[in-house]
């Protein structure tokens, strides 16, 4: 793991800053603290930090082709670079080290832009090709490493961290107001924009690929889709023992490693399936297990944990998380960069913490509730859905949406008693629907809790805008389906893997993620709905595979999920920090909320009126964001 910038002037003609550049890429230092590497040439200039873990003796970057005409620098693992090695071998290429650094530099040779098609793996990279004066960059199919660009002057910037682009003298640091109210509906700031007004994200599964001449246009630079999850359908049948095998095999495609290695482990079915596998994948080596504990019963599953890690004996690490360790906020608001609520982002770099004493690569089980139907919002939705289906538009829009505005909010119950959540989700459309359960802070909530100036910077736009564009191509058989693959597109990338990849390589950790493997992916994705939910009973053919293998509890106990006593500390040890957040100086200034509506949040939630845990939290990581940032329109 890695972390890559650099400028390309879009001219030719621009010279690169050189003592600049590499002051900025060691803003990103803890991503590769083993070494740097730097290639200048007139209008270009690369840089990379590097964490070694294959190959440690011979994949220093950047990297050439033989006759110096092609230089690389890349960030990530190519799960299946031997295959493509010997691919290549078979048309006459000759390789001079066994880093699949060297891979991408010769598969693009023989197959251009089309080498993509060709990787199993988690990476971002920008190759640069002398003889054709051209540029070539591109991003992971699911997004596990980052890729971040600007263009400040006549210069393309891109970085794997938005700090290093906000260490240039000449960044702009303009908030985008329609970032703002994706964060505020999101938790975060969903792909391609960032929270900043002129930085963009490259998309998962696209790549860039443009010549570096002085007629440049804009659409030389636009992003161009490699891949995609192609089964809309709700149509396969699958079968345990082949899936657990299939599974198997993924966790041992990211147990190849130069350095030590391990996994985490939260005692629920994922993580606990990832240790399964790989204890048994290496019987003569103990699997070195990591784990966080709450110090609030109701939150603390490690008890699972160690019934794992007692099966298969593996080395067990564990560490406890409290509101003490909150003094951490701070440190993760420079992490992240932009404003992001997922407050599972604490215990998160807990775990890494404690994994980086131990290994330099940690196995994670993310993406099972995705892929296989975990999440209880899908089963509430399945069962919404099937109201929406009996029901007309019109007549639900006349019934449900009055019971929604005069019902109660019933905070206290399970979100199938939620009457008003439930009203307001059947009085609308199947993606809507979904978009008003998962968001952090309805749009019914935002609308009061926004200024009027605000509301004319947003110049109409909603964030249901980002389902539309994602939808506006696809068609699915089933909503359960359709809320999978939005997860896929926005929660998935901007959220979860962007919350590992920060406090991982805080902690200079490299995470792999076997579920999220793209062959895994197109054959498990359109798994028939009723296999993943049964009833109440998510991820029902996962767990079926994982019976032989796992104790009873771990697998069918109630999901706890990996997160914190939210709602309770900020009524407790973060009142205070949150009362000061909500009227941070630089935060009234921009004029966002309307004070009065927001002191009328946070009071209902102190007097325990509601649960606003999640809505005061996503406002309040903002406002420790603007804190410490210069922001503007």
């Amino acid at each position: 793991m890695c972390g890559i910038s650099g400028f390309i002037s879009l001219t030719g003609k621009y010279n690169i800053d050189e003592s600049l550049l590499k002051e900025m890429n060691r803003t990103q230092a803890h991503r590769g603290p083993d070494a740097e590497g730097y290639y200048f040439d007139k209008g270009i200039g690369l840089a990379h930090r590097r964490l070694s873990i294959i190959d440690v003796s011979s994949g220093q970057q950047p990297m050439f082709s033989d006759n110096k005409d092609i230089v690389i620098v890349f960030n990530g693992e190519i799960y299946n670079f031997l295959d493509v090695n010997a691919m290549l071998e078979a048309k006459g290429h000759v390789f001079n080290t066994h880093s699949d650094t060297e891979t991408i530099i010769r598969a693009y040779q023989e197959w251009g832009t089309d080498c993509l098609q060709h990787f199993n793996g988690m990476f971002a990279f920008v190759l640069y090709d002398k003889a054709q004066n051209a540029v070539f960059m591109a991003r992971d199919r699911v997004g596990e490493k980052p890729f971040f660009y600007t263009i400040i002057n006549d210069s393309f910037l891109f970085s794997s961290e938005l700090k290093v682009l906000q260490a240039h003298p000449e960044f702009d640091q303009a908030l985008s107001p329609q970032a703002v109210e994706d964060y505020l509906t999101f938790g975060y700031v969903p792909e391609t924009r960032s929270i900043f007004k002129h930085v963009k994200k490259l998309q998962p599964a696209h790549f860039m690929h443009f010549p570096i001449s002085n007629d440049m246009s804009d659409a030389s630079l636009r992003q161009h889709q490699y891949w995609d999850i192609e089964q809309t359908s709700s149509s396969k049948i699958g079968n345990p023992e082949t899936l657990y095998a299939d599974f198997k095999h993924k966790v041992s495609q990211r147990m190849m490693s130069e350095v030590p290695l391990g996994a985490f482990l939260s005692g629920g079915v994922d993580s606990s399936g990832v240790v399964a596998a790989m204890a048994q994948l290496n019987p003569d080596k103990k699997v070195t297990t990591c784990s966080i504990g709450f110090d609030v019963p109701e939150f603390n599953e490690s008890e699972f944990a160690q019934a794992v890690a007692d099966k298969y004996n593996t080395d067990h690490h564990l560490d406890i998380v409290s509101h003490d360790d909150f003094g951490l906020i701070d440190s993760l608001i420079d992490m992240y960069d932009e404003p992001f609520s997922d407050s599972s982002a604490l215990p998160t770099f807990k775990v890494c913490e404690v994994a980086r004493k131990y290994v330099t690569v940690c196995l994670s089980g993310d993406a099972g509730d995705e892929l296989f139907g975990g999440y209880r919002r899908y089963k509430l939705h399945k069962n919404e859905e099937k109201l929406r289906s009996k029901i007309p538009s019109i007549i639900r829009q006349l019934v449900f949406k009055p019971l929604s505005i005069i019902y109660p909010k019933a905070d206290w119950a399970p979100r199938f008693l939620r009457a008003k959540t439930t009203f307001q989700s059947l009085s609308m459309s199947s993606w809507k629907g979904y978009l008003n359960g998962v968001s952090k802070i309805r749009e019914d909530e935002r609308k009061k809790l926004y200024s009027t100036g605000f509301e004319q910077k947003l110049e109409g736009y909603n964030s249901e805008q980002v389902f539309i564009d994602i939808l506006r191509t696809k068609s699915f058989d089933c909503p359960v389906k359709e809320a999978q693959y939005l997860d896929f597109k926005t929660w998935m990338p901007s959220d979860i893997l962007v919350k590992v990849d920060r406090v991982s390589m805080a902690n200079s950790l490299e995470v792999r993620v076997p579920m999220l493997d793209h062959e895994f992916i197109d054959s498990y994705f359109s798994l028939q709905t009723e296999q993943n939910i049964e009833g109440s009973n998510g991820k029902a053919l996962f767990k079926k595979a994982l019976e032989p293998h796992l104790p009873h509890d771990n697998l069918y106990r109630d999901k706890m999920g990996f997160s914190i006593p939210l709602s309770e500390w900020l009524r407790g040890p973060l009142k205070e920090q949150l009362q000061k957040a909500i009227s941070e100086p630089k935060l009234l200034a921009l004029d966002i909320f309307d004070s009065r509506q927001l002191e009328k949040m946070f009071q209902a939630h102190q007097n325990n009126k509601r649960d606003y845990g999640a809505e005061l939290w996503t406002v309040f990581m903002f406002s420790q964001f603007v804190r410490k940032n210069d922001v503007y329109w």
